[in-house]
């Protein structure tokens, strides 16, 4: 089996988007727009205290490097401020991230160590330390993932890391010999 790089699995997961690419591309149009207005990375958040806000960049940053660049947390912040499930979700679980870190590492998540938040994030990356401790976090972990997926690899950014070439006028196109090659051995012609 080849070598697939963590990278390269969510490439994959995020060409699957579960916000439809065309809603996506308009959350980050809205979102540059603001960025732009309010003066780059001095975004004001919609829903989220700065501080959530902040730990959201960095829980994105840890999730695919990059991402506060494309506005993860932006998207984020974006869409939770206009569905109140994804609100509760989302204040709940950075919430609760720090409320555990405080009490295993006497701070929160962004004041605590490079290595006591890789080690939460490991516990909650695996099923198999889930412990009743740690099962709401466990489940935020996957929203979390799956949403810093669906907002890096819909932005301008991630399309590119995809090498997505979609929506453009093509003058032509050839299959590349390799895969007719691949197709043809295994063809019973």
């Amino acid at each position: 089996m080849n070598d697939v790089t963590r990278r390269d699995l969510f490439r994959i997961v995020g060409s699957t988007v579960v916000v439809s690419p065309a809603f996506a591309q308009h959350i980050h149009t809205v979102v540059a727009d603001v960025k732009s207005l309010s003066g780059g990375d001095n975004y004001p958040p919609k829903l989220f205290t700065r501080h959530y806000f902040l730990t959201l960049r960095k829980l994105g940053d840890m999730i695919i490097p990059g991402s506060p660049d494309a506005g993860a947390a932006e998207y984020i912040d974006f869409l939770a401020s206009r569905n109140e499930e994804l609100a509760t979700i989302f204040n709940g679980g950075l919430s609760w991230i720090d409320e555990y870190m405080v009490k295993h590492n006497g701070k929160d998540f962004l004041s605590a160590t490079p290595a006591q938040q890789t080690a939460l994030l490991d516990q909650l990356a695996y099923k198999k330390n889930l412990t009743p401790e740690n099962a709401a976090g466990q489940r935020f972990w996957t929203w979390l993932r799956n949403i810093v997926v669906d907002a890096y690899y819909t932005s301008p950014a991630g399309i590119a890391d995809i090498g997505y070439m979609g929506n453009k006028v093509v003058g032509s196109f050839s299959v590349p010999q390799e895969a007719v090659d691949y197709v043809m051995k295994r063809s019973p012609v």
